[in-house]
C-alpha cells in the first residue's frame, strides 16, 4: 500500500483554499445565501427544500460576524478543499504512489465544480464533501474484502504472476480486523459505521446523496463484491444514517412532503439551473473542465476493467441514466467525478514516470483548465466588463451574486413616499432575502413571499395600508388586490441580465380578501 504524500498535499490544499478566500468577497451575496441567513433564524429540523443543516451553518457563521461574507463562506472552502485532498487519498487507495495522489488532487483542484461549489456557501458545497468521503470509506471497505481472499462472487482469486507485481502495489494491505478483513486503519467493517455517521450527517444537509448511495448499493449487489456486506457493521451502519435522518423525514411528513413536490417542479424546468436532457449530458462533459474529460474518462474505464471496484463504474453508470431520465440537474452527478479522476491519475501517473517533459506537458493542460475554471466560476473579472463576458451565460450563478444592494434601493425608494405602514411580498426568497439582509439601512419591514420556506412563515399583516409587490405580474396581482398601481422596475444599474434585472415593481391596495385567506394561492416550490 503506498504511503500517503501528506506534505504536497497538504500545500495543494492551502494554496487552493487561499485561491478561493482570495476572491471569497469580490461580487457579494448569492441569493441562496441570502436566503440560508433568513432560514437560520428560523431553526426548524426541515425546510420544504432542503434538510437544516446548511441554514445552521449560515446562522453559526452570522452569529460571530454577522457581515462578512469570507466568514459565511469558509464552510464551504473548507469543504472544497478537503474533496481537493480526498481526491489524493483516494488515488492512493487505488494504489497510487506520490505522483498519482499529487495529480488526482491538483486536477480536482483545477476543476470548474469544485471551484464554483468553494465559492460560495451551498447544500452543494457539503454533499460533495460527503460523498467523496463515502467513497473514500468503501474503497478502503472493498480493500478490506480483498485483503479477506474473496472475488465478487465469494471465490478465493487466483494470484496473476504476470503482472509482475505485489499484491501491495494494486492498494492491497491492511492489519486485518476481527472480521477477517483489512482495511482503512485496521479497523475493516467497522468503517461501515464511518459511512453510516457520514451519510446521515449528509442527508441533513441534502437528499441528493440517497441517490448515490441507493445507486453504489446496487451496483455492489448486481457487480461486487457482494462479501463487503457480510457483517453485522453493514446493518448498523444503515440504521445509524436513518436515526440522524429521521427529524427531517418526520417534518417532511407532518408537511406533506413538499421535498416531492418541489422535485417535480425542478423535473419540469422551472429551476433556474434546470436542464434540458441535452443539455444535462454536454453539461456533464464541461462540470470539471473540457480539458480533464479524457483523465476522468480513463478513470471510469479503468474501473469498470477492476472487478473489485467495477460498482464505482456502475453506480456512475445508474445514476446518470436516473438524474437525465427524472430530469435531474447537470451538477447532480458532479460527486463522482472525483473519484473518476482519482482513478485516471493512477495509469497516467505512472504513464509520466519520470520524465519532465510529459509532466511539464501534463502540468500545462491543468494550468489552462484552472485558468479557465477561475475565470468563469470566481469572481475573477471586474463587475464592469461583466456583461460582456461569456460568464454569465456559462455561468448562471455568477449573475445573481451581483446587485442586492441597489435592488434593496430602489424598494426603498418606492416605499419612502408610502409612509411606514407598508407590506413588502417578493416573488422569490432570493429577493425577500436581499431586504431581510440590507433593508435594515432604510428601515424597510420584514418581507414576505410565497416561495418555498418564506410561504410557511407567514403572509403580511392584514393592518397594511398598501402592499409593494416585487417581480410579480399584474394580471396575477389583480386576482387579489382591486387596485394595482405600477411603480417602475428593478434596474441594478449595471447591465447585469440577472433574474431581477427589469423585474416590475407594484403598488397594491384594497385586498379582496383577507391576505391570511388568499396566503395558501400564493405557495409555490422551486
Amino acid at each position: 500500500m503506498p504511503k500517503v504524500v501528506g506534505r504536497p498535499l497538504s500545500v495543494v490544499a492551502v494554496l487552493f483554499a487561499a485561491l478561493l478566500t482570495a476572491f471569497a468577497t469580490r461580487y457579494g451575496y448569492h441569493r441562496d445565501e441570502l436566503y440560508f441567513l433568513v432560514a437560520g433564524r428560523h431553526p426548524d429540523w426541515g425546510y420544504p427544500d432542503q434538510p437544516p443543516l446548511t441554514p445552521l451553518l449560515a446562522r453559526a457563521m452570522s452569529a460571530i460576524d454577522a457581515d462578512s461574507l469570507l466568514l459565511l463562506r469558509l464552510p464551504s472552502i473548507s469543504a472544497a478543499t478537503f474533496v481537493v485532498v480526498a481526491a489524493g487519498l483516494m488515488a492512493r487507495e487505488l494504489g497510487g504512489g506520490r505522483g498519482a495522489q499529487v495529480l488526482a488532487s491538483v486536477a480536482v483542484a483545477s476543476a470548474a465544480m469544485v471551484l464554483g461549489i468553494g465559492h460560495l456557501l451551498s447544500t452543494a458545497s457539503f454533499d460533495m464533501a460527503a460523498w467523496v468521503l463515502v467513497c473514500l470509506l468503501v474503497l478502503g471497505l472493498l480493500r478490506g474484502a480483498r485483503g479477506r481472499g474473496v472475488d465478487r462472487n465469494g471465490r478465493r482469486p487466483e494470484v496473476d504472476e504476470r503482472r509482475g507485481r505485489a499484491a501491495s502495489d494494486e492498494g492491497v494491505g491492511g492489519r486485518v480486523g476481527s472480521d477477517g478483513g483489512a482495511g482503512i486503519g485496521g479497523l475493516g467493517p467497522r468503517w461501515w459505521l464511518g459511512v453510516g455517521l457520514v451519510v446521515g450527517i449528509g442527508l441533513q444537509n441534502k437528499v441528493l446523496l440517497i441517490f448515490s448511495v441507493a445507486a453504489l448499493v446496487l451496483a455492489l449487489v448486481l457487480v461486487g463484491p457482494r462479501k463487503i456486506f457480510a457483517t453485522k457493521y453493514f446493518p448498523m451502519a444503515v440504521g445509524l444514517a436513518v436515526l440522524i435522518w429521521l427529524p427531517y423525514l418526520l417534518w417532511q411528513w407532518r408537511n406533506g412532503w413538499p421535498q416531492w413536490e418541489m422535485s417535480r417542479a425542478i423535473a419540469s424546468g422551472s429551476s433556474g439551473t434546470s436542464d434540458s436532457p441535452m443539455m444535462f449530458v454536454l453539461s456533464q462533459f464541461g462540470l470539471m473542465g473540457p480539458l480533464l474529460v479524457p483523465l476522468w474518462a480513463l478513470g471510469l474505464w479503468r474501473l469498470w476493467r477492476d472487478p473489485r471496484r467495477r460498482a464505482v463504474a456502475v453506480a456512475y453508470a445508474v445514476l446518470f441514466v436516473v438524474f437525465l431520465v427524472s430530469g435531474g440537474k447537470a451538477y447532480y452527478l458532479g460527486g463522482m467525478y472525483p473519484i473518476l479522476m482519482a482513478a485516471g491519475a493512477v495509469p497516467v501517473a505512472a504513464w509520466l514516470g519520470r520524465r519532465r517533459i510529459r509532466w511539464a506537458a501534463a502540468g500545462s493542460v491543468i494550468a489552462v483548465n484552472a485558468i479557465v475554471s477561475a475565470v468563469l466560476f470566481l469572481p475573477v473579472l471586474p463587475v464592469a466588463v461583466l456583461k460582456d463576458s461569456p460568464v454569465l451565460a456559462i455561468n448562471y450563478d455568477a449573475g445573481e451574486t451581483i446587485g442586492w444592494p441597489q435592488f434593496v434601493r430602489r424598494i426603498a425608494e418606492v416605499r419612502a413616499p408610502l409612509g411606514s405602514d407598508v407590506a413588502i411580498l417578493t416573488d422569490n426568497y432570493g429577493e425577500a432575502g436581499a431586504i431581510e439582509r440590507f433593508g435594515g439601512e432604510y428601515g424597510l419591514p420584514t418581507p414576505h413571499s410565497g416561495h418555498n420556506s418564506y410561504w410557511w412563515w407567514g403572509p403580511p399583516s392584514d393592518t397594511a395600508t398598501a402592499v409593494i409587490t416585487v417581480g410579480l405580474d399584474r394580471d396575477h396581482l389583480t386576482g387579489y388586490f382591486a387596485e394595482v398601481e405600477p411603480a417602475g422596475h428593478i434596474d441594478n444599474g449595471l447591465g447585469i441580465d440577472n433574474d431581477e434585472q427589469g423585474r416590475p415593481l407594484f403598488i397594491c391596495r384594497k385586498p379582496r380578501a383577507p391576505l391570511a385567506e388568499l396566503w395558501p394561492a400564493a405557495k409555490h416550490l422551486t
